[in-house]
């Protein structure tokens, strides 16, 4: 009979004091030592709000304005948005502090040591997809204020030159680390909450909540068809941005102690997201008084909610507004950033995480100039995030219906198999895949995009069966949930996998688990047996 793994003598240590904000990050994505678990559910609290208190989340809180909805429409589908968004969120927090690893590390459990680079993949796309709104969203914010402010020309070279500021400071931060990067975001949080203050009383004046939207009692019967459609892509929007920070969550919660209860670890991540919605209103309540006043900058053909604001904006607020631009863009930046760099450097174990957080950054801000000047890529940055959220939503489900089936029991050397080019383990299982959570993962996502309407934008082969709604997220979750319990159950993975306490709800299988064999592992490795 097996046991839990034991702990390392490093592990067992007494918490050491946190190193300085200049000292740069060694650690990669092998299990952070106890001693060094110095971080709180606070801060992670401090890592998620302030990744989403920016500007960025306030041009997706204009959505439902663009869309066609009424302010009281528009605030009902942001409620359901962030706190649906939360809800599937704050249970991904408890894998950091459980396996001292990141999230796609510890998906090694349920998709295999192989499968985890599904984690590694979706995270890529959802740093590249939230740091290029960042950049471009808070660059245009600080060229427009500077244009109001000084005259700055706004031509290319100016917001070349503003998007290659916003990317230079945030990849500094990231090659520092974990402890700059909480530094920053405790800044951020204080400080980008007090400008959106300032912008309650600079707005109040102009804000009127009967602003009725397109969805009139006198509207045509071809817009009034369109109200469910645009509700549900206006919800599915905001909800993109607590999703997002599944595939992150870990890179921030691994620091936190392993005994830290997890009740507080998951309130924590849903609290940081139910504060979203002081961003969210802001962008909301700015685009409303944008719709009366300036209404050219929301013709959904070309919008320009930052244009807009600076429309509308009082003189004494473009100084705040480059601010909160300055601010936010560091904030989400880094969050989206930090993450990816440092699993990329699992794929690719030759690169150190600074290596890694260097390579990528590099090529996001390729990206990120490519899709400004080359192409018409910032227009669809709605159509791109919905379809991360799509595909991430379901891997987020099988990872958390897994934590549920295995008691929350892990083995922390198993999970780091991929990360130490070895072989074998408790999460092998076949040749690396564990196909049952691969398929689950696939077939929902698939699903998923089949049933995609975005209107104007993206529609699925299957989109128009439910009359435009968009139906593709809630048929990818339940998807993923029914299809992943059904072949956890029809075809049980091996007793091994799981711990002392054995499975929930599933079967498991009497098969012998592979041993551990590559570098570093043990000269003669025993089998692992299944659990009594």
């Amino acid at each position: 009979m097996t046991s839990q793994p034991v702990p390392s003598p490093a592990d067992s240590a007494d918490p050491a004091d946190p190193p300085s904000l200049t000292e740069v990050e060694t650690h990669g994505v092998e299990r952070i030592p106890d001693a060094d678990r110095t971080a709180r559910p606070l801060d992670l609290f401090r890592l998620a709000f302030g990744g989403a208190n920016t500007f960025a989340t306030c041009v997706l809180g204009a959505f439902p304005i663009l869309f066609g909805l009424s302010f009281w429409q528009g605030l009902a589908a942001t409620l359901l948005g962030v706190v649906t968004g939360a809800l599937i969120l704050a249970p991904m927090a408890v894998f950091g502090p459980v396996n001292g690893t990141n999230n796609a590390v510890s998906s090694s459990a349920h998709l295999g040591v192989h499968g985890r680079v599904v984690g590694s993949f979706l995270s890529l796309l959802t740093a590249v997809a939230f740091f290029s709104l960042s950049v471009w969203s808070s660059g245009d914010a600080l060229v427009g204020g500077a244009h109001r402010l000084f005259g700055l020309p706004r031509g290319n070279l100016s917001y070349g030159v503003a998007y290659a500021l916003f990317a230079g400071l945030v990849l500094a931060v990231c090659v520092y680390g974990f402890r700059f990067m909480l530094f920053v975001n405790k800044v951020a949080v204080a400080s980008a909450t007090v400008l959106f203050l300032l912008g309650a009383i600079a707005f109040a004046g102009d804000f009127d909540p009967s602003y009725a939207g397109v969805f009139t009692d006198s509207a045509d019967p071809a817009t009034s068809g369109m109200f469910w459609p645009s509700f549900i892509g206006a919800a599915l929007i905001v909800l993109s941005n607590p999703v997002s920070f599944g595939a992150f969550l870990g890179d921030w919660s691994r620091y936190i102690p392993a005994g830290t209860p997890r009740r507080r670890v998951m309130g924590a991540a849903f609290l940081s997201q139910l504060a979203t919605l002081l961003p969210f209103g802001f962008g909301l309540v700015t685009a409303s008084i944008i719709a009366s006043k300036a209404p050219r900058y929301v013709d959904p053909a070309t919008p320009d909610f930052v244009g807009g604001l600076l429309a509308i904006s009082p003189a004494w607020y473009f100084l705040p507004v480059c601010l909160l631009a300055l601010i936010g863009g560091m904030s989400t930046g880094t969050t989206a950033l930090y993450g990816t760099g440092l699993d990329f450097s699992s794929v690719f174990p030759r690169l150190s995480r600074v290596r890694a957080t260097v390579l990528v950054g590099v090529v996001s801000i390729g990206f990120i100039f490519a899709g400004r000047f080359g192409f018409d890529l910032v227009r669809s940055i709605s159509t791109f995030a919905t379809m991360i959220v799509t595909c991430t939503t379901p891997w987020m489900v099988v990872m958390m219906l897994g934590f549920l089936v295995r008691r929350g029991w892990y083995d922390p050397e198993a999970l780091q198999v991929f990360n130490r080019r070895q072989r074998g383990g408790r999460y092998w299982f076949t040749h690396g895949w564990n196909w049952r959570g691969m398929t689950a993962w696939w077939v929902s996502a698939l699903v998923g995009v089949l049933f995609t309407n975005i209107p104007g934008q993206f529609v699925g082969p299957l989109g128009d069966l439910a009359h435009g709604v968009d139906i593709g997220l809630p048929l990818s979750l339940a998807v993923a949930a029914v299809l992943y319990l059904a072949l956890l159950r029809l075809f049980p993975e091996p007793r091994g996998a799981y711990g002392p306490e054995g499975a929930r709800l599933v079967r498991t299988a009497e098969t012998p688990v592979p041993p551990i064999s590559g570098p570093g592992a043990p000269a003669s490795p025993a089998p692992v047996t299944p659990l009594a």
